[in-house]
């Protein structure tokens, strides 16, 4: 498809376009489809994904993942955490482990199931599972949140139906409120050769991938905008493999 073909496409059914590839659940370095794992016996399913959030946080993962878990697992204790685009719930999963409630929400379901199987054998009971069958349905989540938490989930449309997206979260999200986000920082973007972003997500994060764009904090604060909201964290990592914003709503 050129660019103009996935630029139309996005418009006329944004997640149908994303549903395609993120099927594929990436965990650590390698992606897994969660129609396959769906097949697995519920105690294979909890061996098979303690094992990925081990090889993902641990090690010369710590740099990448583990480092985040750590901290967070303070913060969010009694929060009330929106995971959007929750994939395999590497992060969901164990936040809610360590007190907080969280509200998984994808555009697959297939996702979402893997993750209520994995609640329940973990015995986690007061998590919520959403499928965002459309763009539209971001407008219908049950928040208020204090934490909207999104890994990676935001940089995988163009940068108009983004905004939109985030308008509409940011009626979840009172003052006070947390937005939380890893992204992929320009500079990753101009190493790697400054591609069309149709062609760049294929790069990051596999063949299959329709779109991806940097993103740097003044571009989030201005799809934010009119919110207003303060840095608490905002830095590059891993060689500037991926950024961090940590942003605290004040209006």
């Amino acid at each position: 498809m050129s660019e103009q073909d996935i630029r139309t496409a996005f418009a006329e059914d944004p997640f149908g376009l994303l549903r395609v590839k993120w099927r594929e659940v990436p965990a650590g370095a390698h992606r897994y489809d969660t129609v396959k794992l769906l097949a697995m016996t519920p105690v294979g399913l909890v061996d098979f994904w303690e094992d990925r959030r081990r090889d993902a946080t641990t090690g010369d993962a710590y740099s990448v993942r583990g480092w985040y878990h750590d901290l967070y697992k303070k913060v969010f204790r009694g929060m009330s955490v929106l995971d959007l685009g929750s994939g395999l719930g590497l992060d969901g999963i164990t936040y809610a482990q360590a007190g907080a409630r969280v509200t998984f929400a994808d555009i697959v379901v297939e996702n979402l199931e893997i993750l209520q199987r994995l609640c329940t054998e973990f015995g986690i009971a007061d998590a919520r599972f959403i499928h965002l069958e459309e763009l539209s349905s971001t407008a219908s989540l049950p928040g208020p949140f204090d934490v909207i938490y999104a890994q990676g989930s935001l940089i995988n449309m163009p940068a108009n139906l983004v905004r939109e997206e985030v308008q509409m979260l940011l009626g979840h999200l009172p003052v006070g409120g947390r937005w939380i986000e890893l992204a992929y920082p320009r500079e990753r973007w101009q190493r790697e050769g400054a591609l069309p972003f149709d062609r760049w997500g294929h790069k990051t994060d596999g063949i299959g991938t329709p779109w991806v764009e940097w993103c740097d904090l003044d571009k989030r604060l201005q799809m934010l905008s009119p919110a207003r909201f303060e840095p608490l964290l905002a830095f590059n990592f891993h060689n500037d493999d991926f950024n961090w914003f940590d942003l605290v709503r004040r209006a």
